[in-house]
C-alpha cells in the first residue's frame, strides 16, 4: 500500500470534447427557443399550423399554379376548371410601367442613371467603415439631387436642348415612390431635429412657433395635406402663378413627416441625463457645439428605432399620392387593371402581390439596417 499511487496529477490539458448535439446548431436553437417548455411547444405547434394555413395557399398561387409566360389574358385564364394562379406574364408585360410610369421609352436611360447613382452613393454611405465618408455624404446630399433633378426633368440652355424636358405628369411607378420617399426622408430629418430643438428652446417665440407647427401637422391627416396642397392651394395663388404638382406633394409630405420626426427626436433629447448638459457647459461649450458634439449624437442613437419607424411609415404613405392624380407604384398597378388585354380573375391579386413584395423588400431592408446600426452604436449599455 505504501508504494501505491493514491492520486494522479495531470500534466497535459485534457482534450476538448464537442458540445452535445442537442445544445448546438439548429437542434439546440430549436430546443432553446421553440421547445423549451410545454407551453412553448404548444405555441410553436399552433404557430406552425397557422403559418402553414397561410403560406401553403400563397405558394400554391404564386408558384405552383402560376403562369410565367404569355401574350395576353388567354394564357392566364383557368384551364379545364383548374385553379387560377398568379399571372406573372402580366407583370412582365407591365414591368416597365411599374418602374418608370409613362416616362418616354427613349429617355428611360436617364432614370436608369439616377437609379445607379442613387445605389452607388447610398451603399458606401450606409457602410460605417467605408472610406471618404465626408465626400460621399456631400455627393449624396448636395450633388446627387441636382444631377438627378436635371436628368429626370431635362436641361435646356436657351434654344439648345441638352436633355428633352419630361413633365412630372408622366412620371409614375417606382420612380415616383422613390422620389417622394427619399426626398421626404432626407429633408424631414434635419427639419425635425430643428423643430425638436425649437420646442425645447427657452426663447418663447421660437418655442411657440415650433409647438404650433408640430401640433398642426400632427393633427391633420396626410390625405388632407395632399388634397390641400394639390387642389386648394392653387386657388389662393395669383393668376398665372403655379407650382408643379410633384413639388407641392414633396413639400406637403416633408412638412408632415418632419412634425412626427420632431417628436421622436424630442423623446431622445429628454432621455439624456441632465449631467450631460452640465458636463458640456462645464467644458465651456456653447449651445450649438454642445448639441452637435455631445447631446444630439446620444439622443439620435437612442431613438434610432423611432426614426426608422417614421421612415418606413413615410415610405408606405407614398401610396396616398394617388388621391391627387399621381401614379406611384401602387397607383400604376391599379391603373393597369383597366386594360382588357390582361383582364383575368388573378390579375388584380398578382399586381397587389407584386406591390407587396416590393414594399416589403424596401421596408424590411430599412428595418434590418436600423437593427444593425443600433447594435453597432449601442456600446454603452451592453457587455
Amino acid at each position: 500500500m505504501a508504494n501505491t499511487d493514491l492520486f494522479h496529477i495531470r500534466t497535459e490539458e485534457a482534450p476538448r470534447l464537442p458540445a452535445p448535439i442537442s445544445t448546438t446548431g439548429v437542434i439546440g436553437w430549436m430546443r432553446q427557443n421553440l421547445f423549451s417548455s410545454i407551453g412553448n411547444t404548444v405555441l410553436t405547434v399552433i404557430g406552425i399550423l397557422i403559418a402553414y394555413s397561410l403560406i401553403a395557399p400563397l405558394v400554391q398561387f404564386a408558384f405552383i399554379d402560376a403562369v410565367w409566360t404569355g401574350e395576353n389574358r388567354e394564357a392566364c385564364l383557368p384551364q379545364d376548371g383548374g385553379h387560377s394562379g398568379a399571372c406573372w406574364a402580366y407583370v412582365e408585360a407591365y414591368f416597365p410601367q411599374f418602374i418608370y410610369g409613362r416616362y418616354p421609352t427613349e429617355e428611360v436611360w436617364r432614370v436608369n442613371i439616377v437609379y445607379f447613382l442613387f445605389a452607388a452613393l447610398l451603399i458606401p454611405l450606409a457602410i460605417p467603415n467605408a472610406p471618404f465618408k465626408k465626400i460621399n455624404a456631400i455627393l449624396f446630399l448636395v450633388v446627387f439631387p441636382i444631377v438627378a433633378y436635371y436628368l429626370l426633368t431635362g436641361l435646356v440652355f436657351g434654344d439648345v436642348v441638352i436633355l428633352p424636358i419630361v413633365e412630372t405628369a408622366v412620371w409614375g411607378g417606382l420612380l415616383v415612390t422613390l422620389v417622394i420617399a427619399v426626398t421626404g426622408i432626407v429633408a424631414s430629418l434635419p427639419l425635425g431635429i430643428a423643430l425638436a430643438l425649437g420646442r425645447r428652446s427657452k426663447m418663447p417665440i421660437i418655442k411657440l412657433v415650433s409647438i404650433i407647427f408640430i401640433e398642426f401637422w400632427r393633427g391633420v391627416p396626410l390625405i388632407t395635406v395632399l388634397f390641400m396642397s394639390s387642389v386648394v392651394l392653387p386657388l389662393f395663388l395669383p393668376d398665372g402663378v403655379t407650382f408643379d404638382k410633384l413639388l407641392r406633394v414633396l413639400i406637403g409630405v416633408t412638412l408632415f413627416s418632419a412634425a412626427y420626426m420632431a417628436e421622436v427626436v424630442r423623446g431622445g433629447l429628454q432621455a439624456i441625463p441632465k449631467g450631460q448638459y452640465e458636463g458640456a457647459m462645464a467644458l465651456g461649450l456653447r449651445f450649438w457645439p454642445m448639441m452637435y458634439l455631445i447631446i444630439l449624437p446620444q439622443a439620435l442613437k437612442l431613438v434610432i428605432p423611432g426614426i426608422v419607424n417614421t421612415f418606413i411609415g413615410l415610405f408606405k404613405d407614398t401610396t396616398l399620392v394617388l388621391i391627387v392624380g399621381m401614379f406611384d407604384l401602387l397607383g400604376q398597378i391599379q391603373s393597369s387593371f383597366t386594360d382588357p388585354t390582361w383582364s383575368t380573375p388573378s390579375t388584380g391579386h398578382t399586381g397587389y402581390l407584386f406591390a407587396a413584395v416590393v414594399f416589403w423588400t424596401f421596408c424590411f431592408g430599412m428595418s434590418r439596417y436600423s437593427i444593425f446600426m443600433e447594435n453597432k452604436l449601442h456600446t454603452g449599455h451592453k457587455r
